[in-house]
């Protein structure tokens, strides 16, 4: 409970100037100059992040587009090839075809199917091989 009266009440962290009291120097530096850049995914989205002021050659390339999460370019051609070329997200088929063989699947199959039969829960004239 804050007590009635505290000279803390009715202020917040971060106080801006002309809101009442500032705990800090009056003398809070000078912000640095910002710029807004515009980047395009292949949807067409902008998305428009801000930076502060740096040269040309810092600034990012690529950036996540805020509305779909696709990769957006400052010119918005880059974001479509590189979209067209890979869209980021397996699926869990392309990780379990990663980690095993083509063997390795047979042998998986083969060990399930044994185990419905002996279950009874699958007939035997299914799925054997002919």
């Amino acid at each position: 409970m804050i007590h009635p009266a505290s000279g803390f009440r009715g202020t917040r962290a971060g106080v801006t100037e002309g809101t009442g009291f500032s705990f800090e120097s009056e003398d809070h530096g000078k912000a640095l100059p910002r710029i807004q850049v515009s980047y395009w995914c292949a949807k067409g989205h902008e998305t428009r992040p801000v930076f502060v002021k740096l040269p040309e050659d810092q600034i990012p390339l690529v950036w996540d587009c805020r509305r779909c999460g696709a990769p957006a370019s400052r010119d918005g051609q880059a974001a479509a090839a590189a979209d067209a070329m890979d869209d980021g997200y397996k699926t869990h088929l392309e990780y379990v075809k990663e980690r095993r063989s083509g063997q390795d699947a047979e042998d998986v199959l083969a060990g399930a199917l044994e185990k419905l039969r002996a279950r009874g829960v699958l007939a035997d004239e299914l799925l054997r091989d002919t």
